[in-house]
């Protein structure tokens, strides 16, 4: 079958790439190229045992001493507000523990061989080499600190996510660098990296033309619909149509889908990185800095903080207020760090207001395709969600439940 796949991020190649090796006609169609946005920009872990959202009990109370607090990883454009009330409703009616276990479920069941599956995705092309397994830690720079977090430490137990906590003095032994920063480290096992996501999403979409794929630079502008499925993409290279046509824009599918009558609630969420140039030193492993809920990671020739949450939509410039508070965290981390250089980057992050992504068919004919909504864990994700969807258009059932991921579950709403 001929098909289209919108949006050329991890999930979009991925989804291009299985659906070559089912033995589909493809075409990948961005805006920019590959790896153009978050899929550059990422902590760069895959991150297995992510099965807690942010949207945890409490949360509410939290929000207030977090928007006032210079140095915590909230940030909100005040001007946005107004937009962002009705959204901000939904999002936190589902900081309850029915929705975490919910949640922890179904994601468990998207992420927890994120590394084989990636390893899959991978193989036999130039991006294996991105790849590296590994523990994924967090640090905690007191005990109180650690014990703050135990809801979720227990929600992640209770799914099955192999982990070891240490003391600091242990943790330093193995990577001195952090030197006496933390009390309890928690090194989460059976997660990887990529050392290069950027470079690693480009080198898969190389190897898709490589075997006869076609990547084309166009935007989407609308869509015409015939009886509720997609019939014509009107893009800025002319009008394109297919037996199938895959949906995976990140956080630009909200006006799609909406179109679509998959009326997600659904907003941007901003992240920043700060890349330390030819750093002095480097980490052994990732670690998530807990006081700033930011990752530290190693990659080629540079060292990459990254995360942060800011709610301040799609037009609006990068903020420098979350720029500043990653490194001033990293300077206390490491304050004998040296480096050339450093670079900023602002990206944007899909969230539907339940952090449940959209995987599967928008309408009852199969036309189209969603494949977007990873909010955090698009990286880790994305290689099984492009195998999900390449079975679903070829009329494979996945082997797993996707119902929590069905983009029909919005349209009675």
């Amino acid at each position: 079958m001929k098909v289209i796949v919108v949006g050329a991020g991890i999930v979009g190649v991925s989804c291009a790439i299985w659906l070559q090796r089912a033995g589909h006609s493809v075409t990948l169609l961005d805006r920019a190229g590959p790896a153009s946005g978050t899929s550059h920009g990422n902590a760069g872990v895959l991150a297995a045992g992510a099965v807690v959202p942010v949207t945890t009990p409490g949360l509410l109370k939290k929000v207030p001493a977090m928007l006032w607090d210079k140095d915590a990883p909230l940030f909100l454009r005040w001007r946005y507000l107004p937009h962002l009330i009705p959204f901000l409703r939904r999002y936190l009616s589902y900081a309850n523990d029915a929705q975490v276990d919910h949640y922890g479920q179904a994601m468990g069941t998207l992420l927890h061989d994120s590394v084989q599956q990636h390893q899959a995705l991978a193989q036999g092309t130039p991006a294996a080499k991105f790849i590296t397994t590994e523990d994924y830690c967090f640090g905690y720079a007191t005990r109180a600190e650690f014990e703050a977090d135990s809801y979720a430490w227990d929600k992640r137990k209770a799914a099955g996510v192999a982990l070891d906590i240490v003391s600091g003095e242990s943790y330093s032994a193995y990577d001195p660098l952090v030197g006496p920063a933390f009390e309890v480290v928690v090194r989460c096992k059976n997660h990887g990296r990529i050392s290069d996501p950027g470079e690693y999403v480009q080198a898969l979409a190389d190897h898709f033309q490589t075997l006869g794929g076609c990547v084309e630079i166009a935007e989407v502008h609308d869509i015409s619909l015939d009886q509720g499925a997609v019939e014509t993409l009107h893009t800025t290279k002319g009008d394109k149509s297919a037996d199938h046509i895959v949906f995976a824009v990140g956080p630009w599918s909200k006006a799609i889908a909406h179109k679509l009558g998959v009326n997600v609630p659904f907003e941007s969420e901003r992240g920043y990185h700060v890349e330390f140039l030819n750093p002095s030193a480097m980490p052994k492993a990732p670690i998530m800095v807990a006081s700033g809920k930011f990752v530290l990671t190693p990659m080629q020739g540079r060292l990459r903080a990254a995360g942060v949450i800011e709610f301040g939509g799609l037009d609006a410039k990068a903020s420098r207020a979350p720029i500043d508070m990653l490194k001033r965290q990293v300077a206390r981390l490491l304050p004998d760090l040296t480096y050339d250089d450093t670079v900023d980057w602002m990206g944007h992050r899909p969230a539907p207001a339940d952090s449940l992504p959209l995987i599967g068919a928008n309408d009852l004919g199969n036309r189209s395709f969603s494949a977007f909504g990873h909010q955090h864990v698009g990286l880790t994700g994305g290689a099984k969600t492009g195998r999900i969807i390449a079975d679903l258009i070829s009329g494979t059932p996945p082997n797993i439940d996707v119902s929590p991921f069905d983009p029909r579950k919005y349209t009675t709403r």
